[in-house]
């Protein structure tokens, strides 16, 4: 690039000069040169369209296409040279102006809103702006005691336990009826007031005891496994003999032929394939002939006025079950703690749905310890653990000494491969325990 003699002050100035104005040549110590002065103008042109050699020199076109402003604030005319003094003043407004921007760029920053800014981001900005402290010098936060009791508060509201939809999944399954199950528990819970008995009608009974059913309803367990009948059939013809007895007095001997019509009964109710009347005969050892057997028949549906729909604690057990989620371990272990209460009669002076539930939290309690029972098997059973307490330690003697005595036909049961071996569990001793303490 060419550079104008004037703006290089190492440069030589001529001693002669020969010619007038308008001559091209010039001499410098005896060497004849051309003549290299030009126009201001064009010279302005060399230093803007070229790569500075020196820091001073600024394009001014391509500052004000860089900066709007700068033609606003300092007006260049066209004509103007850039002189080293204007060029510095120009720098200076430049890069004067450029901190003005940032600052304003900073400031825009801090005053923006925090939801668009991402968190690792904010975190990093206060790392960054935060010196290190010591751990010594470090003053730990004190949360107010009201702050403390509200944080505590929403945690337990965090981590409060919910009532279970159960019925959700049976949605499509028109077998559970889920449109109307709330109201037929509903029914039965107001139909089993009808179906339970006195709890001391066996003062009425001049000839039996309450040791007698006891033998009874053992044996009838025995039988009822033995032609692989359904599990309700059981329940129900327990309850059916617990209600004849009370409205009619039985004598000693036909206390069996009693069970047997009654099992006779259920099955006709409960199942598809009923026994026959020939098999029950046998299986009493021929202790009854068929026409006792069909008298009987006759006499009990009469007493009980054909009613033969009733809720018994197994209808319970399965809603219940299902209130708690269970697994076939504590379902098998709940009914074999259920069938150790129809052997016992002091068990008559609780209503079936609360043996069930009874039955279900002590075999919870068996299984996996103290608290299981949940919010979703209070609000579907309407009993709380307190009540439920003392039936279940009352179900837990009986399972302590079901495997003693004369009266095994459930502990037997149960302790085969078809029932889990349910009846092998250790039972939940802390709780009797507890009351004795």
């Amino acid at each position: 690039m060419a550079i104008s003699d004037e703006n290089n002050p190492t440069m030589i100035k001529p001693t002669n000069v020969q010619g007038g104005a308008g001559m091209g040549t010039r001499k410098f110590g005896g060497v004849e040169t051309r003549n290299n002065r030009r126009a201001l103008g064009v010279i302005n042109q060399n230093l803007v369209g070229g790569a500075h050699p020196f820091p001073c020199v600024v394009n001014k076109r391509g500052l004000s296409e860089a900066n709007g402003r700068c033609d606003k604030n300092l007006p260049i005319p066209a004509h103007r040279p850039i002189t080293r003094k204007f060029a510095a003043q120009i720098a200076s407004s430049h890069q004067h102006r450029s901190e003005e921007n940032k600052k304003a760029k900073i400031a825009s920053e801090e005053f923006s809103i925090w939801e668009d800014i991402p968190l690792t981001d904010v975190e990093e900005n206060e790392a960054a702006k935060d010196q290190p402290v010591p751990m010594s010098l470090e003053l730990t936060e004190t949360v107010p005691n009201d702050n403390k009791n509200q944080m505590e508060v929403e945690m337990e509201d965090i981590f409060e336990e919910n009532i279970i939809d159960i019925d959700g999944d049976d949605a499509k399954n028109p077998l559970a009826v889920v449109e109307y199950v709330q109201d037929l528990f509903a029914s039965y819970r107001k139909m089993e007031g009808c179906s339970c008995v006195s709890p001391d009608y066996m003062a009425q009974q001049f000839d039996i005891n309450e040791r007698m059913r006891s033998i009874l309803i053992d044996w009838l367990i025995e039988v009822h496994h033995k032609f692989e009948l359904r599990e309700e059939t059981l329940f129900l013809t327990v309850n059916l003999i617990d209600r004849f007895l009370e409205k009619q007095g039985v004598v000693r001997k036909k206390l069996q032929l009693v069970g047997l019509v009654a099992m006779l009964l259920a099955c006709k109710y409960e199942e598809v394939s009923v026994p026959l009347v020939e098999d029950l005969v046998f299986i009493s050892d021929k202790a009854y002939s068929r026409k006792e057997i069909l008298e009987m028949e006759r006499m009990m549906l009469n007493t009980l006025q054909f009613n033969m729909s009733v809720p018994t604690a197994y209808v319970f057990m399965r809603r219940y079950l299902k209130a708690a989620q269970s697994d076939r371990k504590l379902e098998l272990l709940s009914f074999f703690l259920v069938e150790l209460c129809l052997v016992e009669y002091a068990m008559l002076k609780f209503p079936p749905s609360f043996i069930a539930a009874a039955a279900i939290y002590t075999a919870q309690t068996t299984l996996y310890g103290v608290q299981q029972w949940s919010k979703t098997c209070e609000w579907h059973t309407s009993y709380s653990e307190d009540q439920l307490m003392e039936c279940s330690r009352s179900i837990v003697s009986y399972h302590q000494k079901a495997a003693t005595g004369k009266l095994t036909g459930v502990h037997r049961k149960y302790s085969t491969s078809k029932f889990g071996y349910a009846a092998k569990c250790e039972p939940a001793h802390f709780l009797v325990q507890t009351q004795q303490q």
